[in-house]
């Protein structure tokens, strides 16, 4: 294969695909509405975090690559602008339908790449057409005012408008549902996107770009790059025409991607860490809360940044808590995620699964691991990066587990004596996304709404999840700028225009 062509090795298909003469399935990149190779030619590979299979082949872009991304939209900027936001609404509409009519073999296609179970990557993909479709009714809604004027004859009156192209950099734990909730927003409020998804799972996003393209949406309006964040960042990052940056990821890049963002002018939104506490009061459904823990803590993988890290227990059930929750985490089922009955995959690479661990040693000097936290020895499982779900009973919140988001399978344990320790100790954190309350105390739950630190909070359900009609965010180190999903997503992804109108 070494003395042909590049061109004789491929058979080029207009969906962004190609196959080697091995096989392989070889992706390009999206750039002004058409699918192109990587300028350099390179390629890395996509492999399944279970057993290593090869997924596919995915451009290892260059600067130039991002730069012809970054002019592709912001040439399709002033036409896109001009388009009714009703039309916009059809192309997200059609985008939606396809994920829908493929949820399946797109679900599957998540799951290989990322590692959750295939009911969480059908589920996420029907979460991304939702999404889609939640943006495109917003295409009915109102997105201006009109103000009263203290002069009779004056109509004063607001409207929103694009930023123009804007830059998205997001993360590979939900891999289809993050770039769709950046996505939609930015298009149906007339914003042209350069989007660079996450190395560990390019295919799904491929799949989303591949609808909005096959929706017949303009070209230039989105342009995917995939590739190294190293090289492409900075293009998004220090080019005048992109601007604003949305970004999904850990704390160390959120932070240096505002400070380079600032200095360009560029507007920013980051979603990063949490380290989210479920609070378990006396008086709560046992059952129930132990339910709310596992999924909390352990549904995929525990790769959420609103994952349940912390649990914190009132002493009067503090030991029937405990016990019941090792009891049922023993109890889990560990495995690939394709077959129906894996309730947890692998984390999604060796450097995570090797981050969790060590993380688990270092929860050995300063608590007692009470159960799990070991690579399992079923032999089916040797080539994948698993994880035994990790149970830590802690003494203090000064541990190391109990402070810094590992993001795996991995939960603390703290004794409280009454509410108010409990909810210090939940407060005692440098993040604030998300929450729980374990309690049929309506008196209590409410006071906790109150007195939580959290920019989401659930009362009997589990820290994770989130609908896209709703705002998503937190406080503290959790999130920086405007709220994403729902209606509050207008307020990042356009700026206020005030219209005085008086008569002659």
């Amino acid at each position: 294969m070494a003395n042909q062509s590049y061109k004789d090795q491929l058979n080029q298909s207009s969906d962004g695909q190609s196959q080697l003469q091995d096989r392989t399935t070889r992706y390009q990149n999206y750039i002004n509405g058409q699918w192109l190779e990587s300028s350099a030619g390179q390629y890395g590979q996509n492999r399944s975090p279970h057993n290593g299979e090869l997924l596919g082949e995915f451009p290892a872009s260059t600067a130039e690559d991002a730069k012809e991304s970054i002019k592709a939209a912001k040439e399709a900027f002033p036409q896109w602008k001009k388009t009714s936001i009703q039309q916009r609404a059809v192309y997200l509409s059609k985008a939606a339908e396809i994920l829908k009519s493929r949820a399946h073999e797109i679900g599957r296609d998540l799951s290989s790449e990322e590692g959750k179970t295939i009911a969480e990557g059908i589920g996420e993909t029907m979460r991304a057409a939702s999404i889609l479709e939640f943006y495109a009714g917003e295409a009915r809604q109102a997105v201006g005012q009109v103000i009263p004027s203290v002069n009779a004859s004056t109509m004063i009156y607001t409207k929103r408008i694009p930023l123009g192209p804007v830059g998205l950099i997001t993360s590979w734990n939900f891999p289809i549902a993050i770039p769709t909730w950046k996505m939609a927003p930015a298009l149906i409020y007339g914003n042209t996107v350069v989007i660079k998804p996450a190395d560990l799972t390019p295919k799904s996003v491929y799949h989303l770009v591949n609808a909005l393209h096959e929706a017949g949406l303009p070209k230039g309006v989105v342009n995917c790059v995939f590739g190294r964040g190293s090289i492409i960042g900075p293009e998004l990052l220090q080019s005048p025409d992109i601007k604003a940056i949305s970004f999904t990821g850990s704390n160390q890049v959120g932070e240096t991607i505002k400070e380079q963002a600032i200095k360009t002018g560029k507007k920013v939104q980051l979603e990063m860490g949490g380290k989210n506490p479920l609070v378990v009061l006396k008086d709560a459904d046992i059952e129930k809360a132990v339910y709310i823990a596992i999924k909390g803590a352990f549904i995929s993988t525990g790769q959420k940044c609103t994952a349940t890290s912390r649990i914190i227990v009132e002493e009067d059930v503090y030991e029937m808590f405990r016990d019941r929750l090792i009891e049922r985490t023993k109890s889990l089922k560990l495995g690939n995620p394709l077959d129906a009955g894996t309730f947890m995959g692998p984390c999604v690479s060796k450097s995570q699964q090797d981050t969790v661990l060590t993380m688990v040693e270092e929860g050995r000097k300063e608590a007692t691991l009470l159960y799990g936290g070991t690579v399992p020895e079923q032999e089916e499982l040797a080539k994948g990066f698993y994880v035994q779900p990790a149970i830590f009973e802690i003494t203090s919140q000064d541990a190391r587990i109990a402070r810094e988001e590992i993001f795996g399978p991995v939960v603390t344990l703290l004794k409280v004596t009454d509410y108010n320790e409990a909810v210090k100790a939940a407060n005692d954190t440098l993040f604030g996304l998300s929450a729980s309350v374990c309690t049929n105390n309506l008196s209590l739950a409410q006071q906790f709404v109150d007195d939580i630190e959290a920019g989401m909070v659930h009362i009997n359900s589990e820290t994770s999840g989130a609908e896209p009609q709703v705002p998503f965010g937190g406080v503290k180190s959790s999130s920086d700028g405007p709220r994403e999903q729902g209606k509050t997503a207008v307020e990042f992804y356009t700026q206020v225009k005030t219209i005085y109108m008086d008569q002659l």
